[in-house]
């Protein structure tokens, strides 16, 4: 069951599914859904003159990457073809019995400018803020203000709670990420040393996770 704005709002008085700060509720909760403000961080990606990037290698994804803040009333500008990792300005609580969906705005997607490539889902238990992987698939600059309403989020409810949400337990690697964060698929054990490719049991590459 996709949540309605009376439930989204139910659960937010409950206190288990937190959105934090959202300041102007009449704005930001839509029918189904709750509109996200961009932060003010982004990691751009160098260009670059090595081979290929091995997702293994922590060393060389980070040198691939660098962080630019943009304060609130400057703007970022999105130019055509590029890819940058942004963040949501909240930080939200995401309940075991709840997924929730990254979605685009429709007046951004009209621009050309979508909000993830595949990391479109936040998992059950998952805490942070979100980080948001944009692109310009037009032919014109974007100019991306930080604080303005960027994404939705929509909530499913699960049939039954998780049994093992996103987070310590799991050894989830991005729970409770502040500002966008660069791939850590380096963590996952089928890169550690000895392994034998077995796929891993921590579904973890959503938005958020």
């Amino acid at each position: 069951m996709i949540l309605a704005d009376t439930d989204i709002l139910a659960r937010l008085a409950e206190g288990d599914l937190v959105i934090d700060p959202l300041d102007d509720v009449d704005t930001q909760v839509q029918p189904a859904s709750v509109d996200l403000r961009l932060g003010s961080e982004f990691l751009e990606f160098r260009r670059t003159n090595i081979p290929c990037i091995h997702p293994n290698d922590a060393r060389e994804v980070d040198e691939y990457v660098e962080e630019t803040h943009v304060p609130e009333g400057d703007d970022f500008i999105l130019h055509p073809g590029d890819f940058v990792l942004g963040t949501t300005k909240e930080t939200v609580a995401i309940p075991d019995d709840i997924v929730a969906h990254v979605e685009g705005r429709s007046s951004l997607g009209r621009l050309a400018v979508v909000v993830h490539a595949t990391a479109g889902l936040c998992d059950p238990g998952y805490e942070g803020q979100i980080t948001l992987e944009l692109s310009n698939l037009g032919n014109a600059p974007v100019a991306l203000s930080p604080g303005m309403r960027v994404s939705q989020l929509t909530f499913t409810e699960l049939k039954s709670p998780a049994d093992r949400p996103y987070g310590a337990e799991r050894g989830s690697k991005y729970q409770g990420q502040t500002g966008p964060q660069a791939s850590r698929i380096g963590d996952d054990p089928e890169f550690a040393p000895g392994s034998d490719g077995a796929a891993t049991t921590d579904a973890d590459d959503g938005a958020g996770s």
